[in-house]
């Protein structure tokens, strides 16, 4: 079983629901985003989506977008991003921690020294937001090989034929998208999203998280009366932004997280 199995078993036995907190690497700088990794963790995210810098991050909405910006202006790779993980995973407890990228930065690196390397620094699996599971094949085998999971998006217009396909090839959880479009915090919260976690259930017996647009309390426990977790991404990075240099970002960070979970959860 692994880590991200787990998590999701626990979370069933205990009849509770996840959420699931996104944050970029180095943003404002790869040892803030050691010590958000272990806040977060302390904050009862359920699994941590920690987000490599991208030069054309097109399913980005502003908020990401500038965070990586950010990000990218301190000019390190992805061997000292590990390194910031391994250093963190020691005070995580089993907290998993999903990498989630586009394909360019990863085959650049190097598919199976980065499954490797993710593996031994206490990743856990990995999402690519433009790679198709027709196309992700090689990918795919050199994580599991590796004991990594591979997280895929599906979105409501994904049609049941991509949807059966997708849950062929995920394991983990499956990641569905609550609208079309980038990424963003929202008001108002898409019925399709609920419609589209069913369509997902009659494929793949895989837990299903739902994100895009989801920053408060309210919003996380509408998701949870549907799916198994809720993903909040561009809120929170918006609160590194307004916070960034600010002595007690990190702190700041961790209870606006906490402010995400309804009082029983906290």
């Amino acid at each position: 079983m692994t880590r991200i199995e787990a998590a999701f078993a626990r979370l069933k036995k205990e009849g509770k629901r996840g959420l699931i907190p996104f944050i970029t690497a180095g943003d404002p700088d790869l040892k803030t985003t050691g010590e958000l990794l272990v806040e977060l963790a302390r904050a009862g995210a359920s699994v941590i989506e920690l987000g490599v810098p991208f030069s054309d991050p097109m399913a980005d909405g502003p908020v990401i977008q500038r965070a990586s910006e950010r990000a990218l202006r301190h000019d390190f790779g992805l061997s000292e991003l590990l390194d910031v993980v391994a250093q963190a995973r020691a005070t995580m407890n089993d907290v998993p921690v999903i990498l989630f990228s586009y394909f360019n930065p990863l085959m650049q690196y190097g598919l199976e020294r980065l499954s490797r390397e993710a593996a031994s620094a206490g990743i856990d699996g990995v999402l690519v937001t433009d790679l198709v599971p027709e196309e992700a094949e090689e990918f795919s085998a050199v994580l599991k090989a590796q004991s990594l999971d591979m997280i895929f998006l599906v979105a409501p217009t994904s049609t049941d034929a991509r949807l059966r396909i997708i849950s062929d090839h995920a394991s983990g959880f499956i990641y569905a998208v609550s609208r079309a479009g980038v990424t963003g915090a929202r008001e108002d919260m898409s019925s399709a999203a609920e419609l589209l976690v069913e369509r997902v259930r009659k494929f793949s017996d895989l837990p299903v998280a739902v994100g895009f647009g989801i920053s408060n309390a309210e919003q996380v426990k509408e998701t949870w009366r549907y799916a198994d977790a809720a993903v909040v991404g561009s809120a929170l990075v918006a609160e590194i932004e307004r916070h960034n240099h600010d002595a007690n970002l990190v702190q700041h960070v961790k209870e606006f997280a906490l402010g995400l979970l309804p009082d029983k959860d906290r």
